[in-house]
């Protein structure tokens, strides 16, 4: 009977997740209530509320775990974007036919969203783009793109997406043998549709929008911050190999380091 109660509290709690617009309450708040709740009537349907105790403890544990690794990795991820340390993959961009920049913002956005989390990925990339392209039209399709590249690299890396980060720190994946089963699934769903967009951009030139230019030593600046972020993030799937400690404690000491940089 418990059981079911919970079950139906879920439900309705998941309902009201999905339809967050609509009720115009917020999921993080739904999601806490339903939690709660749910929670609540275990400990109270139970002959021993210490084992529950106990069990709430070691979820709120792994919970924790999750949490303070997505911080330090959103620490790393403001670092590099408040040193401009994106800025540098901008430059580096020179083309002037709007088809090939597609394939190349697509393979960035790929492959920087194995390292960084998928939506990071895709938002930084999207600002990217209102910097390179002056048609709304334009940012528009390559947003589409842009969202379907950073889901598509974020699959293959234990670091991409929330739910595969969580999937292995729980162990219930490993980093190598889930790059090995969907790098390639993940590369497929990327290039079909992004040829199948670059073909509307075939001959089409881009109107570049001028961009305010860095001086040398913020440039300096932002690849050592680059260069140091991208090295934490690749560090932390080798740290756990190694050590066996929780990804979190990797994410948090390394996260660490650009500020004390940045301080001096």
């Amino acid at each position: 009977m418990t059981g079911t109660i919970i079950i139906f509290i879920f439900i309705v709690g998941y309902i009201a997740i999905a339809l967050e617009h609509p009720l115009k309450i917020n999921k993080a708040a739904s999601a806490l209530i339903t939690g709660v709740i749910c929670w609540t009537v275990y400990m109270l349907q139970s002959s021993s509320s210490h084992t529950v105790g106990e069990e709430l403890l070691g979820h709120l544990g792994e919970i924790a775990s999750i949490l303070f690794f997505l911080l330090g990795a959103m620490a790393i991820v403001e670092l590099i974007d408040s040193h401009n340390g994106f800025e540098i993959i901008t430059q580096k961009i020179t083309t002037s036919s709007k088809q090939k920049l597609l394939l190349i913002i697509t393979l960035i956005t790929f492959f920087l969203s194995a390292l960084l989390d998928n939506l990071t990925t895709a938002i930084v990339m999207t600002s990217l783009c209102a910097k390179l392209l002056s048609e709304k039209e334009d940012r528009l399709w390559f947003a589409g793109m842009i969202v379907i590249a950073a889901n598509a690299g974020g699959a293959w890396s234990p670091l991409g997406d929330v739910t595969t980060t969580m999937l292995w720190i729980g162990g219930q994946v490993t980093a190598l043998n889930i790059m090995k089963q969907l790098i390639l699934p993940s590369i497929a769903v990327c290039i079909i549709p992004a040829l199948i967009i670059s073909y509307r951009y075939k001959g089409k030139k881009i109107t570049y929008i001028p961009v305010q230019e860095s001086t040398a030593v913020e440039k300096k600046d932002g690849r050592i911050i680059l260069s140091a972020g991208i090295g934490f993030l690749i560090f932390v799937p080798a740290f756990k190999t190694i050590t066996h400690l929780p990804p979190a404690t990797a994410r948090s000491s390394s996260a660490k380091e650009p500020g004390l940089a940045m301080s001096r």
